[in-house]
């Protein structure tokens, strides 16, 4: 059963969590144990009318006023009160909310599109949704004395950050690219160590992460691990987490493996290289052996820095095919 979900509601080693209970009962997914996060979800949705109801609301001149200003309005309204609609969805204080509506006079098509922002446990993508699909009902509202022929459609997430994975709609349509999100960033005196996660990173060109011991280490500027690969660790035993293998960026949604030498990674406002798939253990990381081999030397890798910028857990990863 799905009432409203979001699509990123797991508990911190990746198990599924569903909105039923072990009795089918309709249940609020917990997600007080989740990290705080920057996210932002784009939705759109569309409204075919008549050509005359293009003309009107050009001119202005339909019945009711101004269509457009009263549907961005409604949709800014809608957003900030998803949460008293939809069942499940927990109310979110939103940092920002935005509808923009534009008219297509080739298609005789009113584009919407809602973009909204938190800083939160769980994903605004339910928020975005609901105030393009309230602004294309209000369009409608505003609309019917003079058009009864209109189709609302096409409400669709266009894009979301700072969850567990980036999406883009455009690209995943396109198969450009393979994305996910940066889950902790961290950081040593010597390279080698276990690194303890930090709020920010600041990555320099050619270097690595300022005041990291990785940094200006040939080729190995920036370690990158999968959480994915830690919850193996975990599997088997172990209290480990983002950092105890000594990597720089944690990383979820994305198989770093798999991803050939030479790939650039756009991580946050920064560009990466992949320079070497494999990291060699340390002593200090024997402790890792007593539940079996470690997940570095198999599934972990070095980057190089092409651009530098800042980078923060919620960042997106993008990684370009070629």
């Amino acid at each position: 059963m799905d009432m409203g979900g979001r699509d990123d509601d797991r508990d911190q080693r990746g198990r599924g969590l569903t909105h039923v209970d072990e009795r089918g009962t309709p249940r609020m997914v917990d997600v007080g144990d989740k990290d705080v996060t920057r996210r932002t979800a784009r939705a759109g949705a569309r409204v075919w009318v008549s050509a005359d109801t293009v003309r009107l609301l050009k001119e202005q001149a339909l019945p009711k006023g101004d269509a457009v200003g009263a549907a961005r309005i409604a949709g800014i309204m809608a957003a900030k009160r998803t949460g008293d609609v939809v069942p499940l969805c927990h109310p979110l204080p939103l940092d920002h909310v935005d509808v923009d509506v534009s008219i297509d006079e080739d298609g005789n098509v009113m584009e919407i599109e809602c973009v909204a922002a938190t800083s939160s446990r769980t994903g605004v993508e339910m928020e975005a949704l609901h105030g393009a699909m309230i602004c294309a009902l209000t369009i409608y509202d505003m609309c019917k004395a003079v058009d009864k022929e209109m189709v609302i459609g096409d409400v669709r997430l266009l894009e979301k950050t700072g969850g567990k994975q980036y999406y883009c709609r455009e690209e995943a349509a396109a198969g450009g690219s393979v994305s996910g999100a940066v889950v902790s960033v961290n950081v040593s005196d010597s390279k080698g160590e276990r690194k303890k996660p930090v709020e920010e990173v600041t990555l320099v060109e050619e270097k690595g992460i300022e005041g990291d011991g990785h940094a200006g280490f040939e080729h190995r500027q920036v370690s990158l691990l999968a959480k994915e690969s830690i919850a193996k660790m975990v599997e088997k035993g172990l209290d480990v987490g983002p950092g105890d293998f000594a990597e720089n960026v944690t990383t979820e949604g994305i198989s770093l493996v798999d991803l050939p030498v030479g790939t650039r990674l756009k991580v946050g406002d920064s560009l990466l290289e992949v320079s070497q798939i494999g990291k060699v253990c340390h002593d200090r990381c024997a402790i890792y052996y007593e539940a079996g081999d470690c997940v570095m030397p198999k599934e972990g890798i070095f980057a190089r820095v092409i651009s530098g910028g800042c980078l923060k857990p919620g960042d997106a990863i993008q990684a370009e095919r070629e």
